[in-house]
């Protein structure tokens, strides 16, 4: 990520020439909006008109306009960035450049204001990267020093949350597949059912999984899953786990001490969700001694360095960190999630409709150039130039396993007939 702030000029011209040209256009283009809209929306001075006048009509002069845009239309990229960081003075919302990483270490460098929110940025990586739609797409954060990450949720607004980094920090953004993302959704009855035994979970069909989001998110209250269990909990400042028996609320986690019952009476509070995100872990076996790499940690997100603030927990398995990480996201941001939830399904099914509509279209435009009634007598050699070609994608990230990107295999076959010949 490159989290450019406007009093570093050299940084800011660096990023500035990652850009893409045509970003880089529409950047100078929308500032210059902006910074004319106060003279645009300024009224003019009626008071010493007479009551029955109207002011004239300012002069036009579309001519000379016309040719001063012309003359002084930036033409070279240098000349276009010091435009923009004119214009990024004069700017009232902020905006950052943003270097996304993919997964075959390739990226993709965008300017994001503060109104746009990571849903609004992802559709602008589909579009760039031309990869499939699935809901799974996201944008997530690394934090090298302290081996977390955290997938963005689609209402958050990215620039806030990157603000929220240190100056000098090597955190990182990345663009990627997170079949977890919405799987309390797509599988509610893992949450909701958990106590049942895999046999009968595995059996549950699509109605009985929409009966149980209908009947715990679209009620006036939402049901958060009654999660409770046991969980190793890190000692401040140690390397050392105990076990203790956690309890999932609403407002936050709880847990029994010594000597207590599993009463609500009993439970002490652990921990509240308001000012604390949760991050999965990797290899915190090896760099806390965990007693397994089923990790996540509870911290505010301008914590960015260990600190006894930080809440360190540690699962059995991979089953139960799934449960109790997509658990706090529910609880956390309830009716929200479900909706971001609706809106990726909405913005999946138009795409892959328009998608289908494109290769429809691309079909009938192949077959009638072949079809034998459009041509009765067909040359026996095959001009290549009749066919439509269009340019690759500039990027198309590795699939993860079970997803594909999509592709029109008709062009692919094109190309690979244009080889031959």
């Amino acid at each position: 990520l490159h989290c450019c702030p406007s009093n570093s000029p050299y940084l800011l011209t660096e990023s500035l020439n990652e850009l893409e040209d045509h970003d880089l256009d529409a950047l100078v283009a929308d500032l210059g909006c902006k910074s004319s809209q106060p003279e645009l929306s300024t009224p003019p001075q009626s008071s010493s008109l007479p009551d029955d006048r109207t002011p004239p009509p300012p002069a036009m002069t579309p001519s000379s306009n016309t040719a001063e845009s012309s003359q002084s239309k930036p033409q070279t990229k240098a000349e276009k960035i010091k435009l923009a960081l004119e214009k990024l003075k004069e700017a009232k919302v902020r905006k950052l450049i943003v270097k996304v990483l993919m997964g075959d270490g390739s990226s993709k460098t965008l300017m994001v204001n503060e109104r746009q929110t990571v849903r609004q940025v992802l559709d602008k990586l589909l579009e760039k990267t031309h990869c499939d739609s699935s809901i799974d797409w996201s944008v997530c954060e690394t934090n090298p020093e302290l081996q977390n990450e955290r997938g963005f949720e689609d209402h958050e607004y990215l620039v806030e949350l990157l603000c929220a980094w240190t100056r000098h920090s090597e955190n990182k953004i990345y663009f990627v597949l997170r079949p977890q993302k919405y799987v309390m959704f797509t599988d509610p009855q893992l949450f909701y059912m958990w106590k049942k035994s895999k046999t009968v979970l595995s059996g549950v069909n699509q109605q009985a999984k929409e009966l149980l989001i209908k009947e715990h998110f679209g009620g006036s209250t939402l049901i958060v899953p009654d999660l409770e269990g046991t969980l190793y909990l890190k000692e401040d400042g140690k390397k050392v786990w105990k076990s203790r028996y956690f309890v999932l609320r609403a407002s936050g986690i709880y847990y029994v001490p010594k000597g207590k019952t599993k009463s609500c009476s009993d439970l002490a509070c652990f921990v509240h969700f308001e000012k604390v995100n949760i991050y999965t872990t990797s290899n915190y076996k090896e760099k806390y001694r965990a007693p397994t790499n089923f990790c996540f940690i509870l911290k505010h997100p301008c914590i960015q360095k260990e600190s006894h603030y930080i809440k360190f927990l540690c699962c059995d398995n991979e089953h139960t960190l799934l449960l109790w990480v997509n658990s706090i996201r529910i609880a956390k941001y309830g009716a929200v999630l479900y909706k971001n939830y609706q809106e990726a399904v909405k913005r999946a099914s138009t795409l892959q409709g328009v998608d289908s509509a494109l290769h429809t279209d691309q079909y009938n435009g192949l077959t009638t150039q072949v079809s034998p009634q459009t041509n009765p007598n067909p040359p026996k050699t095959t001009n290549v130039e009749e066919y439509p070609h269009e340019p690759p994608p500039d990027f198309i990230p590795p699939p993860p396993p079970g997803h594909i990107c999509t592709l029109d295999h008709k062009k692919t076959h094109i190309r690979e007939r244009r080889l031959d010949l």
